[in-house]
């Protein structure tokens, strides 16, 4: 777990949602699960930041002694990993409920807990009905950042991003009461973001669906990190196995 309790660079006082966003989060059930909610202890940092290298370097820095490990490809996988997830959040609860929000980083605050856990992120204005344009602008930019910042190639950090956006609009599905509707979305919205985003996947297990999975956070490299249930890299009747004991909890 990540003790750091020092404040991120250039963060603000606190994390206001727009009254859209607001309005969002009224159609949905479990909200502040969702990342659409900014916990009171949370700090707010403009999400531009996240596309600048230095301070993203700074920010693997900072992490890396509590996460027991100096790999910068790592430290950037597992710090994107949770990012992205957030950063794709407001748009595609937009997308989802029919109420638009920007996924320009210009308008998206991300609230990051003192350990610098990003956990939530709000959009100051309202989007447009397609979201692909801004949201390929921001992930540009974003993966471009963590890629120089952890030292590594930009690809695995695109088929994370693909991954967040599967994952979201699935959760967004859920608390919506529809996921079928959510997750179709998902293919149209990653063939007009365009490449190098993969086509987001999903499977059915024992009644449930979920993604399949087309990249791996790297969480197992960090000491004592755990292997995804839903990891690429388990074997495929493993994963099935452990995919059929969550849809039970479902």
């Amino acid at each position: 777990m990540i003790v750091v309790v020092s404040a991120p660079p250039g963060h603000t006082a606190e994390v206001t949602p727009g009254t859209a966003q607001a309005a969002v989060v009224a159609r949905l059930a479990d909200a502040g699960e969702l990342g659409l909610r900014a916990p009171a202890r949370a700090l707010a940092v403009p999400a531009v930041r996240l596309a600048d290298p230095e301070w993203t370097a700074e920010i693997l820095a900072r992490r890396a002694p509590a996460q027991g490990t100096t790999d910068r490809r790592v430290l950037a996988t597992v710090w994107w990993y949770s990012a992205s997830s957030v950063l794709v959040t407001p748009p595609l609860a937009g997308l989802v409920t029919g109420i638009p929000l920007s996924a320009r980083l210009a308008d998206l605050t991300v609230a990051v807990l003192p350990g610098l856990v990003p956990v939530a992120a709000v959009a100051a204005g309202t989007g447009t009905a397609d979201p692909a344009a801004d949201l390929r602008s921001a992930l540009r930019a974003v993966v471009a950042a963590v890629a120089e910042a952890g030292r590594m190639r930009e690809r695995p950090l695109w088929a994370i991003a693909t991954d967040s956006i599967a994952g979201r609009l699935l959760a967004v599905g859920r608390a919506a009461g529809d996921v079928s509707r959510a997750i179709a979305l998902a293919g149209p919205l990653a063939a007009a973001v365009g490449p190098p985003l993969p086509a987001p996947r999903f499977e059915d297990v024992a009644g449930a669906r979920f993604v399949r999975r087309a990249s791996c956070c790297l969480l197992y490299r960090v000491p004592g990190g755990p292997t995804c249930t839903s990891c690429p890299r388990r074997p495929p009747e493993e994963r099935r196995r452990l995919l059929e004991d969550a849809a039970a909890r479902l």
